[in-house]
This record gives C-alpha cells, structure tokens and sequence, in this order.
C-alpha cells in the first residue's frame, strides 16, 4: 500500500500536472469503487468542475474541485493514479539493459504492466487524462461536498499526519503517552494515532531510532522517544525527496518509480546482513504485518 511518502509524491505531481484544468468526462468499468454514487450521476456532478488543488492527510487524497465539491480517494493496496497527455509518444532507444530490453523498452514494461489495469478515467479539458489503474480492486472514490468529506467518520477520525508541522516532538510525545502499554511498532502505524506511517516505513524508522518494535511506550525513555521522532521526520522526508519507495509495484503519476528502496536499511532485507553491523536482519511478525529488525543495532 502506498504510504505517506508515495502519496505525498502523487499529490505533489497532480498540483503541478491538473490544477487549474476542469473535468469533462469520466469513465469506469468498475462502479463498485465509487462509494456513495451510481455511476451516471458521479459522472454528471463532476463534468464541467475546475480542479482547485490537491491535498493529502496520511494516505487520503482529497481533489478539490468547484462548487465547493471534493473528490476523495484512497489508493489501497495496488492503486495509482497517472496522468496522460493529450497524445502519448513513446520515444525510441538503442541503449540496452543487462536483460536485453532497451531503457524505453524497460520503462514501457513497468508502464503497461500497470496500464493493464485502468478501472476509471477522467477526461479533461486540456486533453489530459487522470487514469486510475488497480490491480486487486480495493481502491475507493467517493464524491460530496467539501464540508462532508472532511467530516466523513473515517478522516474525522484519522491522527495527525506523520509530517504535519504541528507534530512537535511535545505533541508527538503526548500523543504515545496515551498509550502506555502499547508496543511502538504498532502505535507508528495506527493511523488513528499518526496518520501515514506504514509497514515500509515503520521498520526504517525504528531501525534508525535503534528501538526494537515490541517495546512498549512506557518502557521508551524520553530520550529514546525523541530518537524516534527524529528518526520518523528524518525517514520520511528523505523517502518524499526520493520520490517514495518502489519495494512492489508504486509508481508515480508518470508510471515512474520511486528510489528509496535503494536505500532501504531493514525493510525487505531478510537474512541480508544489516548495513551497519553485519548481523543478519530479521522478519518477525507484530500485529499481523511483518517488521524487519537488527538485534544488534536495536534495543
């Protein structure tokens, strides 16, 4: 599932590609996904509106359009949403990989194997196309006035964003206080508690904080906590400038992937040695979800 530096990634992208562009049209071939409305009147109240931005809470994406209307979407496990030019061309390449493909070739690879799976496009004035590709169907769309989206029961109830400026270490400390008992590594990804942090980013984060995921907050001295808030602002930060993490199948609104699984200390890293010691890193699994840790480097 994209976490909260591929969906600030997508956010960022579709300010600077369809802002200020106005939907003419919409298609779907899977209804299902559009939560509060049949298809034909989704598409008739979202024809004609302009679209005034695009913001982010966690992992939610909010398009807010004229008419004091917001298009809310999550992505879910396999969602991506990819902008289109009015007419796509696919330059050429001699250059080869390893594997024999050109480097267009191998773009175009990744780029049809997630085209494969477009379920909705919006068509907009500009010849642009918002296409929205999901493999497992589990992505969701929902149309409704601003005021009712951001009071939906599911985003009232979402914990401050991951990088909110409002989350000072103060704030960040009062809010796990609250939940003495609970194990840090499954306080990071409630996103009721801090929204959008995920399993990518939780074990990045407590790895570099040198914390083991089962330790619970109360047995986190204040110190360690602050190691832990400098280590989330840190990861996610850089995770956002590198354009988020390509571990599976994310790419961004140009079919791109992200970078920051070159750089990935612990996630995925099972039976590798860790970067900074040379023990063998390990899966174990909390909360259901698989962490990734080192023994040694944590505590």
């Amino acid at each position: 599932m994209p976490e909260l530096p591929e969906v600030e990634t997508v956010v960022s992208d579709l300010n600077k590609k369809i802002k200020g562009d106005t939907i003419v049209s919409f298609w779907s071939e899977w209804g299902k996904a559009i939560k509060n409305k049949n298809i034909n009147i989704f598409k008739k109240e979202i024809s004609g509106r302009k679209i005034l931005g695009v913001r982010r809470i966690g992992k939610n994406i909010f398009i807010d359009l004229s008419g004091n209307k917001t298009l809310y979407i999550h992505l879910k496990m396999t969602g991506h949403l990819l902008i289109k030019p009015k007419k796509e061309v696919r330059p050429l390449s001699t250059k080869t990989t390893k594997r024999g493909r050109t480097s267009n070739e191998k773009q175009n690879y990744f780029e049809d194997k997630v085209n494969q799976y477009i379920r909705h496009k919006f068509f907009l004035k500009s010849g642009k196309t918002i296409e929205f590709s999901d493999l497992r169907k589990f992505a969701k769309i929902v149309l409704d006035s601003t005021e009712k989206i951001n009071n939906l029961k599911e985003i009232k109830n979402l914990g401050i964003d991951a990088l909110d400026p409002k989350l000072t270490f103060q704030k960040f400390q009062e809010i796990l206080e609250k939940k003495p008992k609970a194990k840090i590594g499954i306080v990071l990804m409630d996103q009721n508690i801090i929204s959008g942090i995920g399993n990518i980013y939780r074990s990045e984060i407590i790895f570099e904080a040198g914390i083991l995921p089962e330790r619970t907050i109360k047995s986190i001295s204040k110190k360690d906590l602050q190691k832990i808030y400098d280590a989330t602002i840190k990861i996610l930060k850089k995770a956002v400038k590198m354009r988020g993490t390509s571990d599976s199948d994310y790419r961004d609104t140009s079919g791109a992937p992200g970078n920051f699984q070159k750089v990935l200390a612990v996630y995925n890293r099972e039976r590798q040695k860790c970067k900074k010691c040379g023990t063998i890193i390990q899966r174990e699994t909390l909360g259901q979800r698989s962490v990734f840790i080192c023994k040694k480097c944590q505590k």
